[in-house]
């Protein structure tokens, strides 16, 4: 009997040996194209300050929900992960992520639109890595310096246009709702109201209110007036802008970060600034991406997961990974600094952020791109007026919410 016990504890004292020696590991993806790189010195530093292994594997964005939403569950999937901010809804009800305590704390620290994109019923589901919005890119060659209201460059390129050299001034992709929300929403517009918790309300579409119709009635013009090409319509007209930018063709243009490089190939010899002044005196704001960092609700070690994050988001860490990778982090600390303060494209994206909404982040979201679409292009058309568009869009919308509720 003390044979047996005494081998029990030798057992239990090895047990706890072996854990207290044991080097936890944490297994994260992270973005292709090497975006790894810009968080390597955080990293080895985790690793030595908390005495564990961070395994990193590169997987493309677009496509790590999906790939974990299969191997998550068998066990296979990582323990952190990054997740784009209108993929939280879904993410939260499928029970794939956890909500993430330090931020609670730490909000603050970032810009709020940002945290607010990983936000979902009072918890924080996501530490913002990077956020991306619209910008106005312009060339330096035909305009020295970009102009401040939405209305000098309806002039400038009614002015352009007059010419009759196949010019043109501003162009922009007014008939999709990612690219014109920024010119509705100062009016008054919103996708999705606020309930009294401060809860998403999808029952509440704010597509067709009367800051909406006065939006739609502003953009209209610049297609019933010729300033934006019947060509920059339909799937194919963003190609079609861009190649007009790239050519010469058009003086400025309204669109992402991702336009930098091709641009920067064409040798165009462009700037780059916020979104102009609209005619009621406020500035456009846009629709804000942000990519952040999520934990899986598979995650082993959730409390190394948390400062793990939290570590290597520190402003330091933050800047030196903006400096790689020339991605902008919702950090107000590095969002402040010199090194994108003084960066013409990296300051526009900074201040354009700060005035932008995030993309609402549950499930009925993706109800509403395609009506309202449709309705825009029926609008410019002139198939229907703008209050008639906009109020048929928005029952559209309404149905197809009920409709996918009902088969939840």
């Amino acid at each position: 009997m003390n044979t047996l016990r005494s081998f029990s504890l030798l057992a239990v004292s090895a047990l706890f040996s072996c854990q207290a020696f044991a080097t936890s590991e944490l297994y994260v993806w992270e973005e292709t194209d090497d975006k790894s790189q810009g968080i390597l010195e955080a990293v080895a530093d985790f690793e030595r300050l908390y005495d564990c292994k961070v395994k990193i594997v590169e997987v493309d964005f677009t496509e790590q929900m999906e790939k974990f939403n299969h191997e998550g569950i068998i066990g296979n999937g990582p323990d952190i992960l990054l997740c784009p901010s209108d993929k939280v809804g879904a993410a939260v009800v499928q029970g794939m992520i956890a909500p993430i305590s330090f931020m609670q704390e730490d909000q603050d620290k970032y810009i709020r639109s940002a945290v607010t994109a990983f936000s979902q019923n009072g918890e924080i589901y996501g530490v913002p890595k990077v956020v991306e919005t619209l910008v106005m890119y312009y060339n330096k060659d035909y305009l020295k310096e970009p102009f401040d209201t939405l209305e000098e460059y309806f002039e400038y390129s009614s002015k352009v246009i007059s010419e009759g050299n196949g010019q043109y001034g501003l162009l922009a992709k007014w008939d999709n709702l990612y690219y014109y929300f920024g010119a509705i929403e100062p009016y008054g517009a919103y996708v999705f109201g606020i309930d009294s918790d401060g809860n998403v309300d999808a029952a509440d579409v704010g597509l067709s209110n009367s800051g909406a119709i006065e939006g739609m009635t502003m953009i209209k013009k610049f297609y019933s007036s010729g300033v934006f090409p019947k060509e920059t319509l339909g799937e194919s007209g963003i190609n079609v802008i861009t190649n007009m930018f790239c050519t010469g063709k058009a003086v400025a243009v309204i669109d992402g970060p991702w336009r930098l490089e091709p641009f920067a190939k064409a040798g165009i010899n462009f700037g780059v600034t916020p979104l102009p002044v609209l005619p009621n005196g406020k500035p456009m704001s846009s629709f804000l991406g942000v990519k952040g960092y999520v934990i899986s609700s598979y995650c082993k070690d959730r409390e190394l997961a948390e400062k793990y994050l939290q570590f290597i988001n520190q402003p330091k860490y933050a800047k030196r990974r903006y400096e790689t990778t020339l991605e902008i982090p919702p950090v107000k600390a590095v969002m402040a600094d010199p090194v994108i303060t003084n960066d013409e494209t990296a300051n526009a994206v900074a201040v354009q952020a700060s005035r932008a909404v995030p993309i609402p982040s549950i499930p009925e979201m993706s109800e509403v791109w395609g009506p309202i679409d449709q309705a825009c292009s029926e609008i410019i058309s002139g198939k229907k007026s703008v209050k008639d568009g906009l109020k048929s869009a928005t029952e559209h919308i309404n149905y197809q919410i009920e409709a996918f509720r009902a088969g939840m």
